[in-house]
């Protein structure tokens, strides 16, 4: 096939281009600037100028493709407090991919996240978000994109969302464990927030990867896929590791304290978002193969070139392009 995908050279766009490419896939990868136009290119993928506020390009683009995989969010927009301005963009990207789609029967599949769910209980991918996407915010309000490109389903696009959990994580990660460590790092102590048993769900970016090629080729029209290979690990299990390989004590940050000491990362601290793959594995026969995120974290990668420290996750999720 001849795929383009948004958000190519990101965190989970670098890990699948070559995913694709060596199932004899062609890919076309959007870029917005020099830097992120080689790196597609030593890839091996070809380039399409532009950004996601580039709805022409998009949707010529993805007219001319066999599919499209979009994993492009504005992070930086996210992350400067304009949050609900990241996901109208995406929300817009989204209808231009689908339009640009409509009626050939082609795959659209994109990439949503696991935080749209109802928390403190394991989500599954049948689960309904239980708000009106009017009421979402925060990240919870990325439901909008995802429903938007599911409507498309009914317009002859074979469309799927791929909902990532709150860390997608492995070696070269600068997203949240990495911000996560620089934190503790700063503050001389490895923090969680209240008694630390509040879950994250995971996968590594290589079985993420894996997931979305599978959707590309298998996922039928309306699929919800959840790539998830940890169900839920306690912050607080994060927090000992980071605090045993950066020898700090590891403590509980009253709720009061959580934005000086967390800055933008607090929110996702206080979330409990555990989340279930048992159907997303059943339907594309998709097995995550790499190491738990303990496990991972354990290894010790992103302690041998830590970050400068900082309050700010760098990128999550496929990123910019």
């Amino acid at each position: 096939m001849r795929v383009f995908v948004t958000g190519a050279s990101g965190w989970i766009g670098s890990a699948l281009i070559p995913e694709l490419i060596s199932a004899g896939h062609e890919v076309t990868g959007l870029a917005r600037s020099d830097a992120s136009a080689a790196a597609l290119t030593e890839a091996g993928a070809r380039v399409h100028r532009g950004d996601l506020d580039d709805l022409d390009a998009l949707r010529s683009a993805a007219q001319a493709s066999d599919g499209v995989i979009h994993l492009a969010f504005n992070v930086g927009l996210a992350l400067s407090g304009n949050f609900q301005g990241a996901v109208d963009a995406d929300r817009r990207a989204v209808q231009a991919l689908g339009e640009a789609l409509t009626g050939s029967d082609r795959p659209l599949v994109m990439a949503s996240v696991t935080l749209v769910l109802e928390p403190g209980r394991v989500g599954t991918e049948t689960d309904a978000p239980g708000l009106d996407p009017a009421d979402a915010v925060g990240p919870r309000a990325r439901i909008v994109p995802e429903q938007a490109a599911l409507s498309f389903a009914s317009r002859g696009v074979r469309a799927s969302a791929v909902r990532l959990p709150p860390t997608v994580y492995g070696d070269g990660d600068r997203g949240f464990l990495a911000s996560q460590i620089a934190i503790a790092q700063a503050r001389g102590v490895s923090g969680f927030l209240g008694d630390g048993s509040n879950r994250w769900s995971a996968v590594h970016r290589l079985d993420a990867a894996h997931a979305f090629r599978l959707a590309l080729e298998k996922a039928p029209a309306g699929s919800l896929l959840h790539a998830v290979a940890d169900e839920g690990v306690p912050t607080r299990a994060i927090a000992e590791v980071i605090g045993r390989h950066l020898e700090l004590p590891v403590r509980s940050v009253p709720a009061g304290d959580a934005n000086e000491h967390f800055g933008p990362l607090a929110p996702f601290l206080a979330f409990d978002n555990p989340a279930s793959s048992v159907l997303t594995r059943k339907l594309l026969g998709w097995q995550p193969t790499r190491p738990g995120l303990i496990e991972d974290l354990d290894e010790g990668h992103y302690f041998r070139s830590l970050p400068t420290p900082a309050a700010e996750p760098k990128g999550h999720h496929g990123g910019t392009s």
